[in-house]
């Protein structure tokens, strides 16, 4: 048998799959002396780089999963044993995934015989614990649940790393058929191909939110200098007394506006589909609030005939200015695009522990009907207008991050009254 493979039996300790015969002879029955001190795994020779690959599946503490929990099931069938894990193999502990027939978590990695797994090649059964020298003295083995055998395959990433395995065990001694070997390893590598789609899904979920946050920085970064240019330009036209004079700045001025509301579109399209994350909430002045309303949307105002009025206010409320930004100026911008006359009001009131803060606008009012849709994306009260309707699904979706709530009253015909609920700050003037 010299340089032959052994795949067979070695006595009562334990089956080798894929060991050189001249390592397997010495564990042949007769050979093991029991000492009874058990001893934990020695940790794999990469063993930085395998726990920095584990981590990067973002699966270690995750709730249980019918995708992975029917693996579990099967495993458990075709061996014909009442426990099978999905056991990955941390620092200082092993957690399972997925348990059948087990309910433990986790165990400490001293008493982890997957330990002993991660540094086979592919593959470890062990027909009797109480007979390998590895596991004899185990806690798990000498006391509950009395392990006596224990068939682990491999999780290996595509690099070759071992992670963990997916497991059966059983509280008297048996050993698998070659067929269950098979279908144990073949239940491993879809657990691995799970794991690889989710982690694919994780990057491609986190390359997509860092786009989207560039696009959003981009256009709140553009967006700024192009408002203090309009604004200029708007002085100097206001000085001048010759009318072509006027009306040629008159066209840039259009044309700066009409950039910064694409800058806007960029920017909610990039919200809408990743938000803004955890809201940053803190104490502020709504003052903050209004002053950007006014520098972003009075020249637009003025640009349709409508008056723009904010009262001042000095209260100081709890939220994450910036999407407190979004949702007011976003009320604020709907208003000002769908009223044709009269005026557009911003202001506050406060209603006990809240303000109430509530823009108001002089336009055609808002259907019955139409209330609920307003607030979804791509829904525009007239079909006609320019834009991709994103605002009012922008302002719901922050309000419900932020825990703000939203009312709107309208009547045709009138005008509309959008108010939004923020928490007042403990010490408000």
């Amino acid at each position: 048998m010299n340089g032959t493979r052994a795949a067979k039996r070695c006595g009562p300790s334990c089956v080798l799959v894929g060991v050189p015969a001249e390592i397997a002879a010495p564990l042949k029955a007769g050979s093991v002396n029991s000492s009874n001190q058990h001893k934990a795994a020695d940790l794999h020779a990469n063993e930085t780089e395998r726990l920095k690959a584990l981590r990067s599946y973002g699966i270690l503490d995750t709730a249980a999963e019918s995708s992975f929990d029917d693996i579990t099931k099967i495993a458990s069938y075709v061996c014909q044993t009442p426990v099978a894990l999905i056991s990955l193999v941390d620092e200082g502990r092993q957690w399972f995934k997925s348990q059948h027939g087990f309910e433990p978590r986790e165990t400490p990695l001293a008493e982890s015989i997957c330990a002993h797994a991660l540094l086979e090649h592919s593959f470890l059964e062990v027909e009797d614990t109480t007979q390998d020298p590895r596991f004899d003295g185990n806690p798990l083995v000498i006391g509950m649940p009395h392990i006596r055998f224990y068939a682990g395959a491999l999780l290996r990433t595509p690099d070759g790393l071992p992670l963990g395995t997916v497991c059966v065990l059983d509280d008297k001694p048996r050993v698998l058929s070659p067929e269950q070997r098979d279908v144990l390893a073949a239940l491993a590598r879809q657990v691995m191909s799970q794991m690889e789609f989710r982690r694919a899904l994780v990057l491609s979920d986190r390359l997509q939110r860092n786009i989207s946050r560039l696009m959003a920085v981009a256009g709140h970064d553009l967006k700024q200098p192009l408002q203090v240019m309009i604004m200029a330009i708007d002085r100097i036209r206001n000085k001048l007394t010759d009318e072509k004079d006027r009306t040629r700045l008159g066209y840039a001025i259009d044309a700066g506006m009409r950039m910064a509301e694409e800058l806007d579109r960029l920017a909610e399209t990039s919200v809408l589909q990743t938000g803004y994350g955890v809201p940053a909430l803190k104490s502020f002045g709504i003052a903050e609030v209004f002053d950007s309303i006014v520098a972003n949307w009075r020249l637009h105002a003025e640009a349709k005939g409508l008056d723009l009025v904010v009262v001042p206010s000095k209260a100081r409320v709890v939220s994450d200015p910036t999407m407190l930004r979004a949702i007011l100026g976003n009320l604020v911008g709907s208003a000002i695009k769908y009223t044709a006359q009269g005026r557009v009001l911003v202001g506050c009131r406060r209603r006990g522990h809240e303000l109430s803060v509530e823009v108001m606008d002089s336009g055609p009012g808002i259907a019955a009907e139409q209330r609920d849709a307003i607030f979804e994306a791509f829904h525009q009260i007239n079909p006609a207008s320019e834009g991709l309707g994103l605002g009012l699904s922008i302002v719901r979706r922050s309000a419900e991050a932020l825990g703000h709530a939203i009312t709107l009253q309208s009547t045709l015909a009138r005008g509309s009254h959008f108010s939004v609920r923020v928490p007042l700050a403990a010490v408000s003037v």
